[in-house]
């Protein structure tokens, strides 16, 4: 089959692969209904994340199970299925305690922007339909899979509560994501902090309440000025450097949480500052198949859209350009038809 393959930094090529089997008896094979471009996958485009060798591409996905393993039992062929990027066998004590990102059998999602992908642990990593979604729903269910979770997870781990104050530092689909998340989670004050037009559109529809364009120090005193000098109970930090993270150290409240999501780059911490200023943290990678059931089914019920994050779409063979124009800042995400 024809997948994608980064062969380095700003190297994206649509090539031919072998077609992907089942290794292991709790494997599965699916169909791609569709797929997208992650802005972690910027990274490595970016050269920023070392690579050795060649890379299939791709980890957000959702599609029909074709064939599955011996010892698969959870999901059958023809299932419409969605899965995380974490794989996880769902079953283990970290499993249980909610975070099957830190499964004691975990492994990431890789080739999935393609037309088919073999999916380990398949039992414990994806969540069937009963029936199969109408089109329309598609991208809704492609988003559940890892940005749609993430920034759920982000508005979780910042203890988001009903009538609370949360500020959002990060307007990426995974920031726009948490703006979402932490309406459907009931904060009364969503602070949506970015400095793009189309995002900012997109943060409102989503629920935010205020934008804050500024950043560094000037962004944290606008934060202050606008919760009266307190700052925010729940901060979601959804991008990864060193500034966004001092910003949402900044703008939390002495006793106040923050959920940390994107993936840290240059990220370092004063111990004796963090002693003093008294504020919770809770991060890392998205144990996104906790959340998966209610998320995927408030899509069912359309009482989220979260597919609206995707402003590109490209067909499969045009990926280097999706690619491309996410990294040009042209695109929040582009999502790839495979048809």
């Amino acid at each position: 089959m024809l997948a994608t393959v980064m062969h380095g930094p700003g190297d994206v090529r649509f090539e031919q692969i072998d077609d992907p089997k089942l290794l292991k008896p709790t494997d599965a094979i699916i169909q791609l209904s569709a797929t997208c471009i992650c802005g972690s996958d910027l990274w490595p485009y970016r050269g920023l994340q070392p690579q050795d060798e060649p890379a299939q591409m791709g980890h957000e996905y959702c599609g029909v199970v074709i064939e599955v393993g011996s010892e698969v039992r959870n999901v059958k062929p023809g299932q419409f299925v969605v899965g995380s990027f974490c794989l996880s066998d769902n079953t283990c004590p970290h499993c249980e305690f909610g975070f099957q990102s830190s499964c004691e059998q975990v492994e990431f999602m890789t080739g999935a922007q393609a037309p088919y992908a073999r999916v380990p642990l398949a039992d414990g990593t994806l969540v069937a339909t009963s029936e199969m979604p109408d089109l329309e729903l598609i991208p809704h269910m492609l988003a559940v899979s890892d940005v749609l979770g993430t920034g759920w997870y982000a508005a979780v781990a910042a203890q988001v509560r009903e009538g609370g104050t949360a500020v959002v530092v990060g307007d990426g689909a995974v920031g726009l994501m948490g703006v979402l998340a932490a309406k459907e989670l009931g904060a009364a004050r969503i602070i949506a902090m970015s400095r793009h037009e189309s995002r900012q559109k997109l943060a409102l529809e989503f629920g935010a309440t205020d934008i804050v364009e500024a950043r560094g120090e000037e962004g944290i005193e606008s934060v202050k000025e606008l919760t009266k000098g307190i700052g925010a109970e729940s901060v979601l930090e959804c991008v990864g450097m060193e500034q966004s993270m001092q910003q949402a150290i900044g703008v939390c409240r002495p006793g106040g949480t923050i959920g940390y999501v994107g993936v840290p780059h240059g990220v370092s911490f004063d111990g004796q500052e963090m002693f003093f200023a008294q504020k919770r943290m809770l991060g890392g990678p998205a144990p996104v198949r906790r959340f998966l059931p209610d998320l995927m089914d408030r899509v069912l019920k359309g009482t989220i859209k979260p597919g609206k994050v995707f402003d590109h779409v490209l067909p499969l063979d045009q990926v280097a350009e999706g690619y491309k124009a996410m990294d040009e800042r042209r695109a929040i995400k582009t999502m790839l038809r495979v048809d």
